[in-house]
């Protein structure tokens, strides 16, 4: 059966890009995704743009309405996923759990 791992992260908390922390803090999203294929589960993933990037679009009496943004105000954001095909529930949960975030 197929699963989505999502990632969910507070920007504030992480290590910048180009910091001396980012490599080991990317490193251990680079492990979970080494074991991944390493044991045949992985099927997909990508990491996202950040929320500042978004934009709402709804669909209300047949018209179209955008805004820039996030959906809804929050601290912790969705960064990323991971498809992973997993024999049982249990399965995708011991892998999930290797997420570090």
């Amino acid at each position: 059966m197929k699963y989505i791992a999502l990632i969910y992260s507070d920007p504030a908390t992480e290590p910048g890009y180009g910091t001396p922390e980012f490599g080991p803090f990317m490193a251990a999203y680079q492990k979970a995704t080494d074991t991944y294929v390493k044991d045949g589960v992985m099927r997909g993933g990508d990491a996202l743009q950040p929320s500042s990037t978004a934009t709402t679009v709804k669909v209300r009496g047949g018209k179209i309405q955008t805004m820039d943004g996030p959906f809804a105000e929050t601290k912790e954001q969705l960064g990323g996923y991971y498809i992973l095909e997993c024999a049982s529930l249990d399965d995708a949960i011991k892998y999930a759990a290797m997420i570090p975030s």
